[in-house]
């Protein structure tokens, strides 16, 4: 896997990305030639034809993105046809809105741009099938051997053999039990005649008791011989992008020799790109605020705003603002409880907010009193807080950065209302604190976009 942005990225992913957009623009180049014949040259190089035909390979893209095909590679025929139709068509509009803006120097004549987009269909979906039955099968993949078998090795080994596309193939695993597994491949004295005969690329070490177990001699000639040797926290880290809490202990915190907290200096950036966000999105969204606070007046009793007490950096309570979507005193008999599936307490008017996640803009006053920050952990109430901390390890080490609008557990796990989507959660959170930096800020922010719009994890 290829780190990137601060993320894991498996190589063929990267790979088929990359070809894709090669694809997409070598089809539409054919038709630019097929039509333009001797004018295309002239239209690519003195009328910025390679310009225009960058953008529309850039919608594509996008679209294949948005329809989360680099992230689920084994999609149905069917499906993938559908949404190759629904990619072309979001092309013209882009076209077409370039049109109505009166920019025509970056639309791509109409034959061109039908003949290219039916080419780039077919091309498409014909690459895709080869590339997941042929070239995906054939590409580099680590072959993974494990010490030990615990819980969280098991979880390892079921992502990774149901995500090929990672490009670490597991093998099985060594250790004392007396397992009549298929996978298990040996005791902890067999280790060297194991990986003479199995010839792995990456050791991964999830023994539960290492304090006696753990061949460290054997281990250290391994790793001189080139064979990579890691803890399994670090796999499920790469496997996952979140850090498990289950079977993580202080001191491989304290002692951790890659960066843990937050950079000072990536603080300070991140209050200050978060700010000037904060400012331009909030002109851009005062009209559409005031006409969401009209229509929750309108169409049921009660404040259109909502102030809440929530726990911000180091522990310190703060005031939250954020449009009502619930029944006015909707918390009066119950006291504070997490909203539900389908809860009943929910106007449907902020049922639509909260799917659109409109009901978080007034959130952006908060980024700028310095409340909170664009991106971050989500905001927790005090009367939660105290309940987590006392049965969830490692719950108050959140509250070290300020939290945000929207956060990398925010985009890939959906709506808490458990202990333990709350524990997935600051799973995620401590991977995005290990990790905080601009470029991972961007990419949560949109992928944030795409949530949005696609009016996923709401409740």
């Amino acid at each position: 896997m290829l780190r990137l942005l601060r993320r894991y990225v498996p190589a063929s992913v990267a790979a088929l990305l990359a070809s894709e957009f090669i694809l997409i623009y070598v089809c539409y180049l054919a038709a630019t030639f097929a039509f333009l014949r001797f004018g295309a040259q002239v239209f690519l190089l003195d009328d910025n034809g390679w310009l225009r035909i960058l953008i529309v390979a850039i919608c594509l893209i996008l679209g294949i993105y948005f329809h989360d095909l680099y992230s689920n590679l084994r999609v149905r025929l069917r499906d993938l046809v559908q949404h190759a139709g629904v990619m072309a068509g979001a092309a013209f509009l882009a076209e077409a809105l370039l049109s109505y803006l009166r920019l025509p120097q970056f639309v791509v004549p109409a034959a061109p741009m039908i003949a290219g987009s039916g080419l780039t269909i077919v091309a498409l979906l014909a690459w895709r099938i080869f590339f997941i039955g042929v070239v995906l099968k054939r590409m580099p993949s680590e072959r993974v051997i494990f010490l030990g078998n615990s819980a969280i090795v098991q979880e390892i080994v079921a992502h990774l053999e149901s995500h090929p596309e990672k490009g670490l193939t597991p093998v099985g695993f060594v250790d004392d039990s007396m397992s009549s597994c298929a996978k298990h491949l040996g005791a902890l004295s067999d280790l060297c005649d194991v990986v003479d005969r199995l010839r792995p690329d990456r050791i991964v070490i999830g023994l539960t008791e290492r304090r006696s177990s753990l061949p460290v001699a054997r281990l250290l000639e391994m790793r001189l011989s080139g064979i990579r040797i890691e803890d399994a926290l670090s796999t499920y880290e790469a496997a996952f992008e979140r850090i498990s809490t289950r079977e993580l202990r202080p001191s491989q915190l304290i002692f951790s020799s890659t960066e843990l907290g937050p950079h000072r200096n990536r603080v300070v950036l991140q209050s200050v790109y978060s700010l000037g966000a904060a400012a331009m999105a909030t002109l851009i969204a005062v009209p559409v605020m005031l006409c969401v606070a009209i229509l929750i007046r309108l169409t049921s009793r009660g404040p259109a705003l909502l102030r809440q007490q929530r726990i911000g950096k180091n522990g310190r309570l703060f005031t939250l603002y954020k449009f009502r979507s619930m029944v006015s005193g909707a918390e009066t008999r119950s006291g504070a409880v997490w909203a539900r599936r389908n809860d009943p307490r929910i106007t449907p008017v902020g049922r639509w907010l909260r799917r659109l996640r409109l009901d978080e803009l007034p959130q952006l006053f908060n980024v700028l009193k310095g409340d909170m920050s664009m991106v971050g952990p989500r905001p927790e109430r005090p009367e939660f807080v105290v309940e987590l901390e006392k049965r969830i390890p490692y719950y108050r080490h959140r509250h070290c950065i300020k939290p945000g609008i929207t956060g990398w557990a925010q985009i890939n796990h959906k709506y808490g209302d458990s202990v333990e989507d709350t524990i997935m959660k600051l799973e995620y959170d401590l991977y995005y604190i290990k990790n905080l930096a601009p470029a991972l800020d961007a990419v949560i922010m949109f992928r944030t976009a795409k949530v949005m719009l696609l009016s996923r994890g709401a409740q």
